[in-house]
């Protein structure tokens, strides 16, 4: 089974332009997540994919591999099916270019799911990891996702889920990572179906794949990192580095 990484990068990020480019200990941001996706040893060939001369520089200058994107794209998903499409492999890992704090305990996991899906019955796998604080069950730029008994996911969204109208039935909520391993084929059917509406009033990619039936299978992590969403998120993320 041939597994590679891609990590699609924009530089015009909505919340925080430029984002991928802030300086992370000497380093960029997008550089950090690159060089922490390689150290993983996972991957057969890690890429950068972006519409970005400033990007792709910086991960060539620095020895890495990186791929222009030739279109616009809507989504980290559209991109990297671009790239993907003529390239050798079985399984497409997209790690988020703004997670530098990306470790190899929680994609093997994540890989773990294909070797024991004997009947190909997976889609694509995903990361979830346990939250409790109520700022940021609450909080809309995280996204919450919720499963079935088989870990399967059911729906993802930026309001809690489930809702809490009994406090006491003791639900945990869950924060979606946004790291994905696909098969090939699911992540090149993806940019061929139409965004339906759910998708495009929460602004989550991954639910396109549940309004056309495919199988979100989801993994437990405790590892939280910090994803750069915000220049606080930022400056969170450098006291963590130190």
């Amino acid at each position: 089974m041939k597994i590679i990484s891609m990590i699609p990068a924009r530089y015009s990020a909505s919340r925080f332009p430029g984002k991928l480019m802030q300086n992370l200990a000497g380093k960029s941001v997008i550089l950090r997540t690159y060089e922490a996706t390689v150290a993983t040893n996972l991957f057969s060939e890690v890429y950068v994919v972006t519409d970005s001369d400033i990007i792709y520089n910086e991960i060539v200058s620095n020895g890495g591999k990186a791929i222009m994107s030739l279109k616009e794209h809507e989504s980290g998903s559209d991109r990297i099916a671009e790239a993907v499409a003529n390239v050798d492999c079985d399984i497409v890992v997209n790690v988020q270019g703004d997670e530098p704090f990306t470790e190899a305990e929680s994609l093997r996991k994540v890989l773990e799911v294909f070797k024991d899906d004997t009947k190909n019955e997976v889609d694509l796998a995903s990361l979830m990891v346990e939250i409790t604080d109520w700022e940021e069950i609450n909080n809309p730029n995280t996204v919450k996702v919720i499963v079935d008994q088989n870990n399967f996911a059911l729906y993802f969204s930026r309001s809690p889920i489930p809702f809490p109208r009994d406090k006491e039935a003791g639900a945990r909520y869950f924060k979606h990572k946004g790291i994905y391993a696909f098969r090939k084929q699911a992540l090149l059917d993806f940019t061929v179906l139409p965004m339906q509406f759910i998708e495009a009033t929460e602004k989550i990619e991954c639910i396109r794949y549940l309004e056309y039936g495919k199988k979100i299978k989801m993994v437990e992590t405790e590892v939280q990192g910090v994803e750069i969403d915000t220049p606080e998120d930022l400056e969170r993320a450098k006291k963590l580095w130190k």
